[in-house]
């Protein structure tokens, strides 16, 4: 075990910059690559473009982040020798850590794997990219899925989405199914949009900001700054989450003098759950909302329908229900309602704590209703935000990347191009996964990401990608879905990250902002960019007879005006490369109360009120990233916030350890309905809340059902019940 620290950021995060900048070459380098004018390669923050590299959309710098560094260093790695490949066989890849996988080096050539041989074997860009055109001309498109991570750009995403309806297929999907899309149509279903209704300004100025479910001092550090400025003007900060967060209790800025010397304290209020208590917690605020008679009766009236169902369920919604259902006392929860009451300016902020569970949906819902209950959408200073993971998840999303097209993008690629499209609905990410596993899928086409390490049920999904022919996977770095989960036939294909590409490329901010990135230098000779990949190949297998000029879609000028012309409020990105004026996407942010739904009203939702999940000899558990990794991708085996050394472990409080009749350090087997970890190591952490137990992704996938949102599609990575068996003696120990 580590000690832990009292905040986040401070010296050691400074300390962490100095030494990860030697590691790729040195400190001046390092700051010539952070300052390029590129979109941040990780959170969706909306770091970079046009103004450098370390400034965000309110004009802040310098804004430098641990995730940002880490990201810069793995792509200024050097590339991985040939001899790698004969060294290592697959079955000992298999064994590789994340952290061992992408710290390998970058690929720089085409891999090939065939089923029933031992090791990957380079081969040439032209063998690669034989094999690919001519599996996709013997297929039939619907035997396709197609899986995009938000790495990529606006131009590659839209690019290969178009190719794979060409072919006839609308298995095309995203990798938000496994994280925000639980945001997007619970927020569609309420305000008719399914992105933040705020800008980066708006969360500037609140004088009070909930986080719910969200550890942004571990994955959106930058985030901390705006928070900081928060606490400073005044406001404060209500934070929701089942386990205490040192970042969030106090965070030290290291850009800011005051706060790097002394520190921030974030958190004004800070209430637990229970693991699935957010429902019933939500539901138990604005009861009290209701209570006290501080709802903004005229909008609610105005602007708003299904106001009145509402409130008259939680009229009759017992609070005894409510704090049952959510582990959360009355105190607490009157607590946070007179602030929401107090407050003139109120942002509402989330992450997959509340998405990541069967009822995601509901949870977004009923943010939704709370904000809307106090007339806090649609104005200044106030709205709702969906903090999203990596740069481009929701770009990705925006240029037409999910199974069914938006009607107005289907219509104009239709009437402006003359394009026939298919109108099947499509396989959402975890459709794809099952019908691979029943052997309906051929082959997987996956634009960046570890599909694999994303999904539940590891050895499902290791299972459902072996069926498959054929998986092709567009890369910069080695993760675990190269060495589990291969095809008969499995084909790496090296490509640039967004600073090395010869061209220009866009990205989108959780703040719906489109930035323009230069590209820069290559730094190895062999990888190539995604768009001329997606071009060639789309080319040779749709010829250059058809509708569409693949030769010149190599140009992402080329792609940007199709953009322009079919993607509702992208308009301006046409010539963005030339006027070097970056725009935010009209109609999103909600400034008037002006809503995109069917009746031009925002509604808010009625939920029933799930129980807590578990038995006596079952806790709820929740799957999580470090402070030392992105995603999949795990840059460093501890987790400094949370005085961890390792990896294998499971966090239990104390009352929990002793309940169970454990020690700090025993050895135990970890089992859920869907699978079991042995060897991992028992760890006492006061942070969590009793009941409640805390486990790494993706390592812990293995635990993680399918079980998924209904009207979302996506998984409950959140409260897995799980029970810890303990073994013989002799077993026991760190090792």
């Amino acid at each position: 075990m580590m000690r832990y620290p009292k905040s986040g950021g401070g010296w050691p995060a400074v300390w962490y910059t100095l030494r990860k900048a030697r590691e790729a070459g040195g400190i001046f380098k390092m700051w010539k690559a952070l300052q390029s004018k590129n979109a941040c390669k990780t959170c969706a923050l909306g770091m970079g473009g046009q103004k450098g590299g370390m400034v965000n959309e309110v004009g802040g710098w310098p804004e430098v982040c641990k995730k940002s560094l880490q990201a810069m260093a793995a792509d200024m790695q050097a590339g991985i020798p040939d001899d790698f490949w004969s060294t290592y066989s697959v079955p000992q890849l298999q064994k590789f850590s994340p952290l061992q996988m992408e710290s390998a080096g970058r690929i720089v050539k085409p891999l090939l794997y065939e089923q029933g041989q031992d090791y990957y074997r380079p081969i040439s860009w032209e063998d690669a990219l034989q094999r690919i055109t001519r599996r996709l001309s013997d297929l039939s498109a619907d035997e396709t899925f197609w899986y995009f991570s938000g790495r990529s750009s606006n131009e590659a995403g839209f690019s290969l989405q178009l190719f794979a309806r060409l072919l006839g297929t609308n298995n095309v999907n995203n990798c938000s199914y496994y994280c925000h899309q639980a945001s997007g149509v619970g927020l569609t279903s309420a305000i008719g949009s399914g992105t933040a209704s705020v800008v980066l300004d708006d969360v500037e100025h609140a004088d009070l900001v909930f986080v719910i479910g969200g550890n942004p001092p571990s994955n959106h550090p930058r985030l901390m700054t705006t928070l900081m400025h928060v606490r400073q003007r005044g406001g404060e900060v209500v934070v929701v989450n089942p386990v205490i967060e040192k970042g969030l209790v106090n965070f030290r800025v290291p850009s800011n003098v005051r706060s790097l010397l002394w520190g921030t304290k974030i958190a004004t209020t800070y209430v637990q759950p229970h693991i699935g208590g957010d429902l019933a917690l939500l539901t138990g605020i604005a009861k009290r909302i209701d209570e006290m008679g501080a709802q903004d009766a005229a909008f609610l009236e105005q602007f708003c329908e299904g106001h009145e169902a509402w409130l008259a369920e939680l009229r009759q919604t017992d609070w005894g229900e409510i704090q049952r259902k959510s582990g959360v006392s009355r105190a607490e929860i009157d607590e946070m309602a007179e602030k929401y009451a107090a407050a003139k300016n109120v942002v509402f902020s989330w992450t997959m704590g509340i998405t990541h569970h069967e009822h995601g949906v509901d949870n977004v819902q009923a943010i939704a209703n709370l904000a809307l209950m106090r007339g806090m959408v649609g104005r200044p200073h106030a709205g709702l935000l969906p903090i999203r993971g990596h740069s481009n998840v929701q770009g990705i999303g925006s240029v037409g990347v999910t199974p069914q097209l938006k009607a107005a993008i289907f219509e104009r690629l239709q009437s402006h191009y003359e394009l026939t499209l298919p109108t099947t609905p499509g396989l959402d990410t975890l459709g794809c996964m099952e019908a691979a596993h029943a052997g309906r899928l051929k082959l997987g086409f996956c634009l960046g990401g570890n599909l694999f390490g994303s999904n539940p049920d590891s050895r499902y999904a290791a299972e459902a990608l072996e069926s498959l022919d054929t998986l092709v996977m567009l890369n910069t770095t080695l993760n675990t879905g190269h060495a589990n989960g291969l095809a008969k036939e499995t084909i790496v294909l090296p490509v640039l990250a967004r600073d090395e590409e010869a061209y220009t490329t866009t990205q989108e901010s959780m703040f719906n902002y489109v930035r323009l990135s230069d590209g820069g230098p290559r730094r190895h000779d062999g990888p190539r960019g995604e768009v001329e990949v997606i071009a060639q190949i789309a080319a040779e297998v749709l010829g250059e007879s058809g509708p569409v000029d693949w030769q010149a879609m190599a140009d992402t000028n080329q792609i940007r005006g199709m953009i322009a012309r079919v993607i509702p409020g992208y308009e301006q990105i046409a010539d963005i490369a030339s006027s070097k004026t970056e725009f935010q996407i009209g109609g999103r942010t909600f400034h008037q109360p002006q809503f995109s739904t069917p009746s031009g009203r925002a509604v808010l939702h009625v939920h029933r009120l799930p129980e807590l999940r578990g038995e006596e000899d079952e806790l709820r558990l929740m799957t999580v990233r470090s402070e030392g990794q992105f995603n999949t991708v795990v840059y460093e085996e501890t987790d400094i916030y949370r005085g961890q050394d390792r990896r294998d472990v499971i966090l239990l409080h104390p009352d929990d350890v002793q309940r169970l009749g454990l020690a700090e350090n025993d050895r135990v087997e970890v089992s859920s309905e869907t699978g079991t970890l042995p060897g991992i190591l028992v760890r006492p952490f006061e942070g969590i809340r009793a009941g409640n137990a805390l486990m790494y992704f993706p390592e812990a996938n293995v635990l993680v059902s399918r079980a998924a949102d209904a009207k979302s599609k996506t998984p409950a990575f959140k409260g897995v019940l799980v029970r810890i068996h303990k073994p013989t003696v002799e077993l026991q120990g760190v090792s």
